[in-house]
């Protein structure tokens, strides 16, 4: 049955109505700034070995400013649908040294139901989506729902592990990717790679152990002469200090292990203090559904759960570099990736914080992101005859940030 009919002509409405029309997303305009965590496992050929785990306590800038006017998608199965956006800028320093990390442009937007294809969220829920653009040669395209929430955010409750995330895990424990696993199994909360590793077609990796120093790592079964433990802060220039042994109270192995524990740190202290919580959780991923371990340690074997984000078409476009090729090894034909980004899920969490007595609130926005690197495993492929193993190697960033007045 024909619906509404979008207007050839357009004119801007009022800034009143752009942001009503935004619904859920409208608490994002603004400016944000705060202070987070990044850790990705990226690869090193020019040492040699498997990975570098770069650590970074980070400082952070995310603005966003909302589109004027409405976006219209004309419809060929179905009338036209408006979208109502905003675009975004964010920009990540190290913390210490105020070295670039991370600058991303993008756009929020929100989506009505549509009947071609069907797409829907239950209201007060809405449909959402995320475009974003990174430097590295990176674009993605990650769907989900935005949904309100009254109540303490990211801490694990019964029911759910991080409280609002549709997701139940952002653990940094590499895992086994195609071709050499049936598929992606992200690993549970609270898993760390030194009891995992048995569990996963390749070595283990010290770099995720804070109790091995950084530098040459003695032989072993594993082990080459040539093995570097290659861990923030290896190898840097200008050098920086050693990583502290926590963060805010959080072990640091523990930090490695699952970032997000920064975030519910966070909470933990506000709601100490006296404050209650109400807002908005987004959950986007790029592709759904996503498989998680249920026990910690357990391996690709174990007992699994799925994850279905709503709202399906997202991907990423890797340029070539990332790619990487496909050369022949020991007789098979075999991609080698540089470091191609596979998947993308995150929570953001858009928070009203206000004190029970005195009535006082700001604005904070928290966000946990996953995002899969997939290169192959280094030194096995120096063996005779070469041994191929591709890992999904985990990119975590967290953060939470305060509304500034700027």
């Amino acid at each position: 049955m024909p619906g509404k009919r979008i207007s050839d002509i357009r004119i801007t409405p009022d800034n009143i109505t752009v942001l009503k029309e935004l619904g859920l997303l409208q608490d994002l305009a603004g400016t944000w700034k705060g202070k987070g965590f990044n850790l990705i496992a990226r690869p090193d050929f020019h040492d040699q070995t498997d990975l570098y785990l770069q650590l970074n306590q980070t400082r952070e800038t995310l603005k966003f400013t909302p589109i004027g006017s409405s976006i219209p998608n004309r419809g060929f199965g179905q009338d036209d649908i408006e979208l109502f956006g905003l675009t975004y800028l964010q920009q990540i320093s190290d913390a210490g040294l105020d070295g670039a990390l991370h600058i991303e442009p993008g756009i929020w937007i929100t989506q009505p139901p549509t009947t071609f294809p069907p797409e829907s969220a239950t209201p007060p829920s809405q449909l959402v989506a995320r475009m974003g653009t990174i430097p590295h040669g990176n674009s993605l395209l990650a769907e989900g729902i935005a949904t309100p929430f009254t109540g303490p955010p990211v801490l694990t409750t019964p029911g759910s592990q991080y409280s609002f995330s549709l997701f139940p895990s952002f653990n940094s424990t590499p895992f086994a990717a195609p071709p050499t696993g049936p598929g992606i199994v992200f690993n549970a909360a609270g898993s760390s790679e030194k009891l995992t590793a048995p569990t996963v077609p390749a070595p283990p990796f010290p770099q995720y152990d804070v109790t091995v120093p950084i530098g040459p790592i003695p032989p072993g079964p594993f082990n080459p002469p040539f093995t570097l433990n290659t861990r923030t802060p290896f190898d840097t220039t200008p050098t920086e200090p050693p990583l502290p042994a926590n963060i805010n109270g959080v072990p640091m192995q523990d930090v490695i292990n699952d970032p997000i524990l920064l975030l519910q740190k966070d909470i933990e202290k506000l709601a100490a203090d006296g404050y209650t919580f109400e807002g908005t959780a987004l959950n986007i991923a790029t592709t759904t559904p996503l498989t998680f371990l249920k026990n910690a340690n357990s391996g690709a074997a174990g007992p699994t759960v799925p994850v279905t984000v709503p709202q399906f078409g997202g991907g990423i476009e890797n340029i070539q570099f990332l790619a990487g090729e496909s050369p022949v090894v020991g007789g098979k034909t075999q991609l080698q990736e540089n470091a191609q980004t596979a998947i993308v899920y995150a929570t953001f969490w858009i928070e009203k914080v206000t004190h029970k007595k005195t009535g006082h609130f700001f604005m904070q926005l928290q966000y946990a992101q996953m995002v899969v690197l997939d290169f192959p495993v280094f030194h096995l492929l120096h063996q005779t005859p070469p041994v191929y193993v591709n890992l999904g190697w985990p990119h975590i960033s967290v953060a939470t940030l305060k509304k500034s007045f700027s």
